[in-house]
């Protein structure tokens, strides 16, 4: 079990038997670390565990930095086309290697450089600059997934806002959905698995950064913490969609984990799991990192 502070009306806080009266505050301190760190270069394909990261201006290197978009430059996800799910994305020196799960040999390799045709993209609400990859790559992905499609990348000077009503400091994100960084507690992820009559795994929930150490569902509680020399702090829960309901290695859809977090992980008709952070400072992230508590949310 977590080692952490319990807080008690009457006793205070109480430390392993050690009790400490601090008025008006709540807070709960746990031994965690990072377990796990991921990346999704291409926007709603397979994603890549790492051992460390680095925070950038816009969310951890590489992450969501290439999109697939229709004729129009809206986003393409695995919401609407789950076949998605079935392109991997693997980390090279000099690019990405893209190939087909079922068929590794069916694969490209996009380099890391880009200089195409700037076009204009949509994700959400969202409308901001874009290059084009190029006709190799779009014509590789529409036969992939048949159906028409671009591939985007994301360069250096488009700068898309987090939503203003959340954000601290005009904090920027790359293609993902609305923000820089999703964190989940593994406890959580177990916490719901106990309740599946199939479990499935944290790839179903795309976060960035896993903790291991909290109580299930701790990250709802928690507000503000510090790895290393960076500052995070988490603005708002993560409201789930029926991609968490898509096997990541076939593309079969059911209802579950969905229905099942629907049924007490809902507020406001939204179904919550893990926490959509901000930051402050940049450097690596690498697993095993200690995460140090500094405040919880009075949300």
């Amino acid at each position: 079990m977590a080692l952490g502070a319990v807080f008690d009306r009457d006793r205070g806080f109480h430390f392993n038997g050690i009790t400490s009266k601090v008025s008006g505050l709540l807070y709960f301190y746990h031994m965690a670390k990072i377990s796990g760190l991921f990346i999704y270069p291409i926007k709603s394909l397979g994603g890549i565990e790492v051992e460390s990261a680095l925070l950038t201006d816009r969310g951890f290197q590489y992450d969501r930095r290439w999109m697939l978009i229709d004729s129009a430059g809206r986003f393409l996800t695995q919401r609407e086309y789950p076949v998605m799910a079935l392109l991997q994305v693997a980390l090279e020196q000099d690019g990405l290697q893209v190939y087909h799960k079922k068929n590794a040999a069916v694969s490209i390799r996009i380099p890391f450089e880009q200089q195409g045709e700037e076009t204009t993209v949509t994700v959400w609400d969202d409308t901001m600059p874009a290059s084009l990859v190029g006709s190799e790559f779009d014509n590789w992905f529409s036969q992939q997934l048949g159906m028409n499609c671009r591939l985007v990348f994301m360069p250096d000077y488009s700068h898309r806002e987090v939503d203003p009503d959340y954000a601290r400091n005009k904090e920027l994100t790359s293609f993902s959905d609305a923000y820089p960084l999703l964190l989940i507690g593994q406890a959580s992820l177990e916490d719901l698995n106990s309740r599946l009559e199939d479990p499935v795994p944290m790839n179903r929930f795309r976060p960035n950064i896993v903790i291991e150490g909290w109580e299930p569902y701790e990250e709802d509680s928690i507000r503000e913490f510090n790895i290393g020399d960076i500052q995070f702090e988490a603005v708002k829960p993560c409201a789930r969609c029926v991609l968490t309901t898509i096997n990541q290695d076939t593309a079969e859809q059911g209802k579950d984990p969905l229905k099942t977090l629907a049924a007490y992980r809902s507020k406001k008709n939204k179904v919550l799991f893990g926490q959509n952070l901000l930051y402050n400072g940049n450097g690596y992230l690498k697993k095993g990192m200690k995460v140090h508590f500094l405040r919880n949310s009075t949300r």
